[in-house]
């Protein structure tokens, strides 16, 4: 597992994980002993991607501090719903200019770039054109203009990424994320190349609770096949319980409840004529609540995500036990605090793969045996278009007349449809939403490439593939449970 990731920065992040579990797994953990580990993991003749190891170190002590679920900045107010943070010590590599004259500038006697500037932020300089950032708007008209291709329009990463415009920056230059905007779906966590934007752990409490050997359950998502080199699912499963839980389910259980669910939910609004949108991604949930809040009362489905529909059930047979959702998704853990959710504690795959290398547990040499199958329409529910798929499934299975589907994928394409939504321009019967492009694959905690984990799942899939979604729910007794939003 050492060599799954592929930069530095996310290689960083997970030894200071690894060194936290063992830790707990071993006694108890004081945040003292934060500067010991600064001088184990960051010593003066290792590698430098900071200025000196000084600097370094203040950045492994802010990750420490979010591997222990608080607030990077220790002068910073607790909200542990803000889940994607900014690590300030690590953000000081980015341009600040978004459009600016490189050295391919001829200063031609066209001129173009000139006259295609309306703020007169252009002038000409000794040697090529510059701009006047003080009255630049940022419209990019005069790298359009440029036959060169001598001006170019650059980006901070994060705010590149993100789909709400949630990001700006400080009079330091220090990158801020607006909380009021912020979706919690981690894309600027994954396009940050300095690791400067991190999510907020739960792997510390976690590992204290497992340690104290507290009764706990584990639910995976359905997008954990294929993540560890060649184990399937089976030993998954098995390794999470090694780490000393109960029992350790699969949610795409959860998923075959939620299609039965939808279907049934989106009949209603056909009949109304008021489009569905789907409820499973939390990133495309806090996007309508916040960005869509009209479409969001009057078009959300009011069915639990599979994760909180499985923890639900779970919950009401096991209410002494503690519940935590191992996913590839870090805006689970702001689902995890609403009013109806049932979840303990929410772990990505990275945070889990920390916790197997720091007890010493490799997936593919356990041994494991097959147990019953929820159907591939739930562990579907990983990929772009599963979700509407298995409620398309579930129509069909009642003999119900088809219905039209489309599925966005990515955040991007989230935010178009809901637009052509909020303007009457949408012309399908449910609308899936998915923040990450390919599905949940492709989550910022996952740990494997989406194609090559997508390739996996196909494969141990196939011999599900003619189970039906009822046959699911009566094979695990969840037919007719509730799990609507209450």
């Amino acid at each position: 597992m050492a060599n799954m990731f592929s930069n530095d920065a996310r290689m960083f992040k997970f030894d200071v994980m690894v060194k936290l579990v063992r830790d707990a797994y071993e006694g108890e953990v004081k945040e003292e002993n934060v500067q010991s580990w600064a001088r184990d993991l960051v010593s003066l003749s290792g590698p430098r991607y900071r200025c000196c190891v000084y600097k370094e170190r203040e950045v492994l002590r802010q990750r420490v501090r979010l591997a222990m679920g608080k607030m990077a900045d220790d002068a910073a107010e607790y909200k542990p719903t803000q889940i994607v943070q900014v690590i300030d010590a690590a953000c000081d590599g980015c341009t600040i200019q978004k459009v600016q004259v490189t050295d391919n500038c001829r200063k031609c006697m066209a001129k173009s770039c000139l006259s295609a500037c309306h703020f007169g932020a252009i002038h000409m300089g000794l040697h090529h054109s510059e701009i006047d950032h003080t009255k630049c708007k940022e419209c990019g008209a005069c790298a359009r203009a440029c036959p060169y291709n001598a001006i170019v329009i650059t980006e901070r990463p994060c705010k590149a990424a993100c789909p709400v415009d949630a990001i700006s920056w400080d009079e330091n230059n220090i990158s801020v994320i607006d909380e009021d905007k912020c979706i919690n779906c981690g894309r600027c966590l994954n396009a940050c190349p300095f690791g400067a934007i991190e999510d907020m752990s739960w792997v510390l409490p976690v590992s204290q609770m497992l340690q104290r050997k507290e009764k706990a359950l584990a639910i995976v998502a359905p997008s954990i096949q294929g993540q560890f080199d060649n184990a399937n699912i089976y030993q998954i499963l098995r390794c999470v319980e090694l780490l000393g839980f109960e029992k350790c389910y699969e949610v795409a259980i959860g998923a075959d409840m939620v299609a039965d669910s939808e279907y049934e939910e989106l009949k209603e609004h056909k009949e109304a004529g008021v489009k569905m949108t789907t409820s499973c991604c939390p990133g495309f949930v806090n996007m309508l609540r916040i960005h869509f809040p009209e479409q969001y009362e009057k078009n959300k489905s009011t069915t639990l995500s599979p994760m909180m529909a499985l923890a639900r059930k779970l919950k009401q047979d096991h209410p002494d036990h503690k519940i935590v959702f191992i996913g590839p998704c870090v805006a689970k853990k702001q689902e995890a605090m609403n009013k109806e959710n049932v979840v303990d504690y929410v772990l990505t795959y990275e945070e889990l793969a920390a916790m197997l290398i720091a007890n010493h547990i490799n997936p593919s040499e356990v041994e494991a045996t097959a147990e019953d199958n929820p159907t591939i329409y739930g562990r579907n529910f990983a990929v772009s278009g599963g979700v509407a798929t298995a409620v398309a499934q579930a129509c069909k299975e009642r003999g119900d007349e088809p219905f039209t589907f489309y599925a966005a994928n990515g955040a991007i394409d989230c935010k178009k449809q809901l637009n052509l939504l909020k303007f009457g321009k949408f012309n399908f019967d449910i609308l899936e939403g998915m923040c990450c492009e390919g599905g949940c694959i492709a989550g910022p905690g996952t740990i494997q490439d989406p194609n090559v984990a997508k390739g996996r799942m196909n494969k141990e899939n196939i011999v599900i593939k003619d189970k039906k979604i009822e046959e699911s729910l009566d094979e695990y007794g969840v037919k007719g449970f509730d799990i609507s939003i209450k």
